[in-house]
Order: C-alpha cells, then structure tokens, then sequence
C-alpha cells in the first residue's frame, strides 16, 4: 500500500473518532429524551428500552415551547443584523484606512472576549435595573450584540482584507463615496465572509445561557432559560432535561445542516486566489 493511501486512510479514521465523539453527546441525549426518569438514571446505562413520548408532552405543559422559540430566533436574528451593520463601517475603516493604533485596537476589541461574563454581572445588572430592562427582549439584544461585536468586526475586517485595494481605488476613481464602496462593492464580494459570520453570530446567540439566566425572569425567556428551568432543589429530571435540550438545540442543528455549505464557503474565503 503506498504511503499516500495510508496517509489518507489514517487521517479518515481520525475525521470518523472525531466525529463520533463529538455527536456521541447529542446521541445519547436523544436516548435519554425517550426515556422514563427511571430508565435514563439507571445503571448500568440501558441502551433498549421502550421509546416514551411523555418527557416531551411534560415539557410542553409546563411551558409553551413556541415561546421560548420565538424569543430565541427574535433574539438572535436581531442581534445579530444589528451586530453586522455595526461592524461593517468599522471593518471598511480598519482595513482600507489603517492607522498606527489598527492593531492595538484590534487586540483589545479581542480581549474583551478574555473577561469572565460573572465579572460583569453585577454592574450590568444594575445597570439593566434602572432602564428597565430586566426581563425584556430589548435588553437580551443588547447584551447579545455587545458579546459579538468584537468576534463579527474582527471576522468581517479579516474578509475585508482579502479585497484587492485596487477595486476600491478605482472605485474612488469613478466617484463612489464610502457608505457606496461598502454596499455596492465590499458587501457582494465578501457576502461568503459576511455570511458565515452571521451564522456563526446566530450560533452563539441561540448557545448563549449566562446572561439568558441572570437578566431574565419570565417574560423575555429564551430557549436556554427554558433548560435551566429543569434544575431544581428536588434534583435533576434527566429524561424531561433531556428532551427539553433536544427541543432547543433542533432547530440550529437543522439551520446549521441547512448552511453547513454556506459555512465552509465563508470561512475559506480568500484561502485561494
């Protein structure tokens, strides 16, 4: 067998463990939302067993799934575009007209992801309590679009920077004013890079659970709130846990599957020219 078919077998046998290993969670997950309370803490851990829709009819009752659904995607679609408009200008500025304090300024939009969300918490809190913002969508948004921002500029300067200049400059040649070059030219060449940004914003907006928890009550309640509803002082409901997760986590994973494309395309633009 020749070393590049070995090579190649291997490094198959790797993207398969990788995979398996990453998906055995969410397998098992889907395992234990089908079964009883009883089923899903027993041990040893019982692979058949008599499949149960009733941890999903549980989970309805105690609060509507729609809901907490419809404030996810409101939620992440919102803070998302708005995180992108923010983004786009200061992407155009730092890449088209970089100064000596680009890159610092770079590095510390960057370093704000570094500071641990609890320490934070009690400032924005109390901040969150004297505009009213406790328990609304508005303030979820925010919050959610100030987490972001520094991944989407950095992500979509990075794209920017994969844009010949020479477009631009000629651009300014035939009179094209900035707010122009960015809608008609920087937007429809680095639509993959932008796209992928979104969906990966998306992402991490629907995974989002600290501040979902902390800012939140009843009102403005997404889905990972809607989990975390399932700890309680009685102890964990595994299987009602379990089919709770599969529900939230259902629809990005098919949004994902449906993009993974669009993804791939993205995040390899300008990796070959």
């Amino acid at each position: 067998m020749r070393p590049r078919t070995k090579r190649k077998i291997r490094m198959t046998f790797l993207g398969w463990a990788a995979a398996l290993v990453v998906a055995f969670p969410i397998f098992w997950m889907t395992l234990a939302a089908f079964k009883t309370e009883i089923v899903a803490v027993s041990t040893p851990p019982q692979l058949f067993f008599s499949p149960t829709l009733q941890n999903f009819a549980e989970v309805q009752s105690r609060g509507d799934y729609l809901i907490f659904a419809g404030n996810s995607i409101v939620i992440s679609a919102s803070a998302t575009l708005i995180a992108i408009l923010l983004a786009l200008p200061a992407a155009y500025a730092m890449a088209f007209h970089p100064t000596n304090r680009t890159k610092d300024l770079l590095l510390w939009m960057l370093s704000t992801k570094m500071m641990p969300a609890v320490g934070v918490l009690i400032p924005i809190y109390l901040i969150y309590k004297g505009l009213h913002l406790l328990d609304t969508v508005y303030g979820l948004i925010i919050i959610y679009i100030l987490m972001n921002l520094p991944i989407v500029a950095w992500m979509i300067y990075s794209f920017f920077r994969e844009v010949p200049k020479e477009i631009l400059e000629a651009a300014r040649m035939d009179g094209a004013r900035p707010l122009q070059q960015v809608t008609l030219l920087l937007v429809p060449l680095a639509l993959p890079g932008i796209a992928s940004t979104a969906l990966l914003s998306i992402i991490l907006c629907w995974n989002e659970a600290f501040w979902s928890i902390n800012l939140t009550a009843t009102q403005a309640r997404p889905l990972t709130a809607f989990i975390a509803s399932f700890s309680s002082p009685e102890g964990l409901f595994w299987a009602k846990l379990s089919a709770a997760s599969l529900l939230a986590i259902a629809p990005i994973v098919i949004f994902g599957f449906m993009t993974q494309r669009q993804l791939v395309r993205g995040l390899t633009f300008g990796a070959v020219k």
